[in-house]
Order: structure tokens, then sequence, then C-alpha cells
């Protein structure tokens, strides 16, 4: 069945499949599914919903996603809050005092990932390891740990390395660095101007030689890298991601509806593709949208049939 799969993952409309969701993910077999505060109410809802998706793939560790980095940023609000551990309040205690920020961290991601999993959910898009400035667009804000490289890098090291433990993939992000950007990837196009050599020592330095098995890619152009194309759709800057930060795993596209990328739906997914992202990610789950996704995303390759295999070992339950 895994090799039927599509290199896709899509968004659900609301708390339960709804019968066109069905007939869509059974004929074009997305690779994973995100979920979002729309699809989440209950525990008892959601995992009917989880175990659903399962069973039309007849796999109990079918890949799910969620972002819930805490703080702004938590699908799961409905069931637990988390309002107050931000990415910035974990930053704090690591700066403050080393010991009990081991200790907080153990707690957070240990009650964290047994919800996840009791949900029947077991990717997290987290840690974001953008750097944080003055500048920054408030959409990263106090999702960053730091304005410190190594800070980032090491508080990112203890999280996947924690996640992983309990059975919860993790997706850094927003690779190589979306700190700079002035504007919402949402709504604009956001632009760097800076040089390489500086983003090196800076903003890329947070991502380099991570154990995570999926990163998400900025819908950021970088100028003095790629002067037409953002991170997305820039074979120039994912061969950088490859062959200088060292990220060897999945690349998975931001959310390819975002309004960053100036294209239709099928050339935004076929630009992601072309530039050697490895997964699409759709999220609004608009059906018109899902359909061009989903026709114009191949196969599983064996580069992510091999790394997919690695996300079992990691998620696995028996």
């Amino acid at each position: 069945m895994i090799k039927k799969r599509r290199s896709f993952i899509i968004g659900l409309k609301g708390l339960k499949l709804s019968n066109q969701e069905i007939l869509f993910i059974k004929k074009y077999k997305p690779w994973g599914i995100i979920l979002f505060s729309r699809n989440i109410k209950s525990i008892s809802q959601t995992q009917k919903l989880t175990d659903d998706i399962k069973k039309i793939y007849k796999d109990k560790n079918f890949p799910i996603l969620i972002d819930q980095e805490g703080g702004r940023v938590a699908r799961l609000n409905r069931i637990l809050i988390s309002s107050t551990f931000t990415a910035e309040y974990f930053g704090h205690i690591f700066n403050n005092n080393k010991k009990n920020f081991g200790f907080y961290l153990d707690i957070y991601i240990d009650q964290i990932s047994y919800l996840l999993r009791k949900l029947g959910i077991n990717i997290n898009t987290s840690p974001v390891l953008d750097l944080k400035r003055k500048a920054t667009s408030k959409v990263i804000g106090d999702r960053s740990f730091s304005n410190n490289a190594n800070v980032i890098s090491k508080i990112g090291d203890a999280m996947i390395e924690k996640f992983h433990k309990n059975k919860i993939a993790t997706v850094i992000k927003h690779i190589p660095g979306h700190g700079l950007a002035k504007s919402d990837s949402h709504k604009f196009m956001p632009i760097v101007k800076k040089k390489l050599k500086y983003l090196e020592s800076t903003d890329f330095k947070a991502f380099k030689k991570k154990k995570s098995l999926f990163a998400m890619t900025a819908h950021i152009l970088f100028k003095d890298i790629d002067s037409s194309n953002t991170t997305t759709h820039s074979k120039k800057l994912i061969n950088f991601i490859r062959n200088k930060i060292h990220f060897k795993n999945i690349i998975i596209s931001d959310d390819i509806s975002m309004k960053a990328l100036k294209f239709s739906t099928k050339i935004n997914t076929q630009k992601a593709f072309r530039s050697g992202c490895n997964l699409v990610l759709h999220c609004n789950a608009r059906m018109s949208e899902m359909k061009i996704v989903g026709e114009n995303s191949p196969k599983l390759d064996k580069f992510l049939l091999k790394k997919t295999s690695e996300f079992y070992k990691i998620v696995r339950i028996k």
C-alpha cells in the first residue's frame, strides 16, 4: 500500500471525513494528512477521525501531522491549553537555568507526546528554528526560541531527540530560515536581500545537521541565492539545504495555497517537485485544489520509500 501512495499531504474540512474526502483518499492516496483546529473538538471525536483515516489505508501507523508548537500555534486548544509554552518561554529557561530547562522540556514533551499518541497523531510540525529579530514578522515572534543561532540549534536538537523517544516524528521549520522576513508569507512573498555569507553565519546556521526526519520550507525569496524563486520553488536553495546545511531527510513544502507563491495550484505543485521538495503540503481542504495537487503528485520514489520506512521505525505502535 505504501508504494501506491502519492507524494503529497492534505488537510480535511471538518470534524469527520466526508464521503467526498473518503473517495478522494481512496483514489489519490496522499502520503499523509494534516489536522487543524477545525478538525479537533474532543479526544473521542479526534480518535474516531484518525481511526477512520487509518482504516482506509489499513495502517495504524499512517502519517498524521499536526501543528502543536505551543503558544499561538496550538491546534489542540479545545483539549489542552498550552498558551504558556511558547518557544520563547523555553528559550528563556534555557538561558537562565539549563538544569531546569531539561526538566521542564522533559515534562512538556512527555505530556504532549502522550496526548498526540492518544489521538492517533504521530508527526508534530515542530520545532521552529527561525532566528528572532526585532524586525521579524509577527507571524514568527514568540514562536522563535532565541536571537542566538547556537541556542536555537541546541534547543532544537533536544526537542527532536525527546519527541523521537516518545515515538513522535518532528518537522523543523521553516528551512533555511524565516527570521529575516518582514512580511507574513501567508499573505505576501517575503524578500530577503542579505548576502549568503551573512545568512550562513546566522539564520541558516540554526538548521545545520539536524536529525529531524522532516523539514518544512520557507516561502521566502533569498535574493542573493535565487532572485526569481522562493525556497520552495528554487533548485538552488534546495541543493544548498542538501549540500551546505546538510539536511538529508524529507523536505516538505510549506502550504502551497499560501499567497507567497504566485502561481496556480498546478504550477505551484509542479515547481515544488521540480525544485527538489519530496512532499507537497496543501492545507485549506478545498476539494477542487486538492484534486489538482493529487493529479500532479508523483508516486513515492526510492528515496521517499526509504525515508518513510525510517519514519515507521520511529513511530511504530504494535
